[in-house]
């Protein structure tokens, strides 16, 4: 399936209607500064540059506004911990949120979140406020809370 979305978007010319990957459009919108300092001290750009798709549930600096500046550090100087915390938003494959099914699915982190779709479209609770932000490698849908891994 990831080759036929690929083939896809490289015959329509999708791709260069968003050529930014997942980091540069996420850079480039502004409102995710805390989670792009974030996957770089992860070590994860890289990854989320690579070739995907992925789709990105992506917290907000208002959803990291509002986990405890302590809290927020300490994660911040715990690579393994924040990796944990970042792959668990992230899952394979581009998910637009009209495409968004209702029940479990698998996180890059190899936990699960809980999608909902009843008033719009919630992870694990966490409102999605921005979806479908696409990326040459995927799509991001901001929201606003930051998961935590069980």
């Amino acid at each position: 399936m990831k080759k036929t979305l690929i083939a896809l978007a490289l015959a329509t010319g999708a791709v260069t209607a968003f050529a930014q990957d997942i980091v540069d459009t996420a850079v480039k919108a502004g409102n995710f500064k805390t989670l792009v300092t974030a996957v770089q001290a992860a070590g994860l750009v890289d990854t989320l540059k690579g070739p995907g798709p992925f789709t990105v549930f992506a917290p907000t600096d208002a959803a990291f506004a509002k986990v405890p500046k302590a809290q927020l550090d300490a994660l911040l100087a715990d690579k393994a911990m924040l990796t944990k915390v970042l792959t668990y938003h992230v899952v394979s494959g581009a998910v637009m949120a009209k495409d968004v099914k209702p029940g479990m699915v698998k996180t890059v982190e190899g936990g699960s979140l809980t999608l909902a779709t009843s008033g719009g479209v919630t992870v694990n609770g966490a409102k999605v406020v921005a979806a479908d932000v696409k990326a040459s490698n995927g799509v991001i849908h901001a929201i606003d809370t930051v998961l935590m891994p069980k």
